[in-house]
């Protein structure tokens, strides 16, 4: 229902949408200036918050502006993802779009000057859903705003309250921190900055400010995740926080002189997203953030295939073998003059290992990293031309290997760091494209670590944004699949290029091996944030948590029976089972759930959650009657009690528990768990105790 309030004291106009227990009130006050409340059930979520721009050359565009007209309509229509969560998604929403118009002052004053020079004008699209609100700017084509600079951005998100919070520092260069959990009013990221030993910080200019997707709780139990949808040729916005007015302002990433967008009109910027619920489950289960975004570009999508693999990755990430060919970088050129170091993890004879277990357990890919010239003298350097992608290493024979995969069954994935010269990817992209292509590499992960080539530009930035579609672009016209990492954090995207798999982002399972690790409450909190712009490549599956590397007291911070979870709590369509094959070769039977859980998914239900603490979720199988389910917990143990009403009523099914064993801890005793099998039905009911830092993974399957 929409409904309209004209002409308040205070205001030129205001307007009202309503979608169920979600209300927007859009208000033009007298100054002409645009802003905006949000409230939920009656309550207020968002109080008045400032709308509008600072433009390169016109400092007052968030003013002045005159009501010229609206529109208005209702939209009830479902879609089918190429993959995903569920087989349909519903877009349901009222949208409301505002239309401003003002005149523009040659410097004179007075009316005469206002008719002196073309007026500017600006849309702002409103969708009201059942669980949220998206907006977005539209500059329309217009003589006066042709080419133009955005230097500012005003949006706010002027809370009700000093709400709990789950936030990471504001970094234009990485995701990749902890989280850290406190009040809006306590946010503070110097002091994470300076104790960093994990990430190369290099810029954290606002003490104050945070990255989206940002998830908070209010005292009165409201859940309310702010985010962005659709992220094209525009700069990712991060949050200041005003730590007395609970204000939240957005911060675009700069480029490299302090502008923060080159536009041209007509142009519509990304969604700005507020997802709002009085249940926790509800946030996971929004599909509003894909809504958002445009359809898929790609018209035959029947060459994209979620899929499971291995890789040549962990051993490097723990110290067992290396990426490079040579300890010592070769000043002779590309593949002449090295002197092998003997543990090159990139070998012909090492990947043909990774290749048989691929196969002997139905693994769809493998991934190969360190097979390509130039890790010698790759990280931090500066350095634009560091690799090729078409030149592997003496022992990496691309030709046997890639025969040999093809007689397993077994798809090879491409590894593409480009040690942040993106502007060297982008000269060698076809190259490197073709080269997949004729060597049957259906899928690649690209990497961005360290600065950015162009100078001066960030990861977050408009530049990169850009490039990071135009490489997934680039993949679709190949028919290559892609899994980005080091990337900025995904917006939903993947609707629009189905071929974008999936991301990092974030930070991974690799922290468990090179630095202190994730705490336990980590996989609890990445849904609500991270996960909320799209699939994570999280790499999990470690069952060796203990023992695995040289420096005393590293682990991993979670039970073997949470790894065997985060297939189901942690979605993507493209997983990695990322430990050593000999560690699942010692745990067969619990590898088993590696083995049968899928990466495509016909329906998903949230049964519990609550962001820190526990997330439980069921899965069903695309195109099958079997379920999966996965329930975690953070550092306390908890138990868990499971309707399994989600069944089809009538039919019985038997169910495969992995669960953490009675003894299980995930500091002293992360190994330890239990394998039961139980018939159940519609009306049954599972009761498991978690382990401190623990998990449960369940496979139903209809007898």
């Amino acid at each position: 229902m929409l409904m309209v309030f004209l002409h308040p004291a205070h205001a030129q106009r205001t307007e009202k949408a309503e979608m169920k227990k979600v209300r927007l009130t859009f208000t033009l006050d007298k100054d002409g200036a645009p802003f905006y409340e949000v409230a939920f059930n009656g309550k207020p979520v968002l109080l008045s918050s400032r709308l509008g721009f600072v433009l390169s050359g016109d400092s007052v565009f968030y003013k002045g502006w005159q009501w010229k007209g609206m529109e208005r309509r209702s939209v009830d229509t479902v879609w089918q993802p190429v993959w995903g969560e569920t087989k349909e998604i519903r877009d349901h929403y009222e949208q409301l779009i505002v239309h401003l118009e003002k005149g523009i002052s040659a410097g004179g004053g007075g009316a005469a000057a206002m008719e002196s020079l073309p007026g500017r004008r600006l849309d702002i699209v409103f969708r009201v859903f059942e669980d949220g609100v998206g907006f977005r700017y539209v500059f329309p084509r217009q003589p006066g705003l042709n080419y133009f600079v955005v230097s500012d951005e005003l949006t706010e998100f002027h809370l009700a309250g000093d709400h709990k919070t789950f936030w990471i520092p504001g970094d234009y260069d990485t995701n990749e921190y902890p989280y850290t959990t406190s009040k809006l009013s306590e946010i503070d990221n110097r002091e994470m900055v300076e104790k960093s030993t994990d990430i190369a910080v290099r810029v954290a200019p606002d003490p104050y400010a945070v990255q989206t997707p940002l998830m908070m709780k209010s005292a009165e139990g409201l859940y309310i995740n702010i985010h962005e949808a659709a992220l094209v040729n525009y700069p990712a916005m991060q949050l200041h926080v005003d730590r007395g007015s609970f204000t939240l302002t957005s911060r675009l990433v700069p480029d490299a002189v302090g502008n923060k967008a080159y536009l041209h009109a007509p142009f519509s910027t990304p969604w700005r997203t507020i997802i709002i619920s009085d249940k926790a489950a509800d946030v996971l289960a929004s599909k509003m953030i894909l809504n958002l975004n445009e359809p898929s570009k790609i018209g035959n999508t029947g060459w994209i295939h979620p899929m499971k693999f291995v890789g040549v990755w962990w051993e490097m990430q723990t110290g067992k073998s290396t990426w490079s060919y040579s300890d010592f970088p070769d000043s002779a050129g590309p593949g002449g003059g090295l002197i092998p170091n003997g543990r090159h993890g990139a070998n012909t004879a090492n990947v043909k290992r990774y290749i048989d277990f691929a196969a002997k357990n139905h693994i769809g890919g493998v991934l190969v990293e360190g097979w390509n010239t130039g890790w010698e003298d790759w990280f931090g350097n500066w350095k634009e031309n560091v690799f090729d992608f078409v030149t592997p290493y003496p022992d990496f024979n691309t030709r046997e290997i890639t025969d040999y995969a093809h007689s397993k069954g077994v798809q090879m994935i491409m590894h593409n760091e480009t040690s942040g010269s993106a502007t060297n990817y982008e000269r060698q992209m076809d190259t490197a494209f073709r080269y997949m292509n004729r060597w049957g590499y259906t899928s690649v992960k690209t990497g961005y670590v360290g600065r950015i080539i162009p100078r001066g530009e960030f990861h977050d930035g408009q530049w990169m944004v850009n490039h990071y579609v135009r490489v997934a672009e680039k993949a679709a016209w190949y028919h290559v699949m892609l899994d980005a990492h080091e990337p900025v954090r995904p917006t939903g995207l993947q609707r629009t290029y189905p071929n974008w798999l999936a991301c990092e982002a974030a930070r991974g399972n690799e922290y468990n091996a090179f630095s202190n690790g994730n705490a336990p409450e980590h996989e609890t909190i990445l849904p609500f944030t991270r996960l909320m712009g799209g699939p994570m490549d999280y790499t999990p599956g470690i069952f060796r948590l203990k023992g695995y590397s040289g420096v005393e007291g590293r682990q991993v911070h979670t039970t073997l029976a949470k790894q065997l979870a985060l297939y189901v709590t942690m979605y993507s369509p493209l997983q990695m089972a990322a430990d050593l094959p000999e560690n699942y070769e010692s745990h067969a039977d619990a590898f088993q759930f590696i083995k049968d859980v899928p990466v495509d998914w016909d329906d998903t239900r949230v049964l519990e959650a609550e962001p820190g603490d526990y997330i439980t979720i069921a899965r069903k199988e695309k195109g099958n009657n079997s379920w999966y389910l996965g329930a975690i917990t953070d550092e306390h143990s908890r138990t868990t009690k499971l309707s399994l009403g989600f069944l089809d009523k009538g039919r019985r099914y038997q169910a495969i528990i992995y669960k953490d064993a009675g003894n299980a801890h995930w500091k002293n005793n992360p190994e330890a768990y239990m394998i039961e099998k139980r018939m159940v039905d519609s009306n049954s009911v599972l009761s498991i105790q978690l382990a401190e830092g623990g998990g449960m993974a369940v496979s139903i399957r209809e007898l």
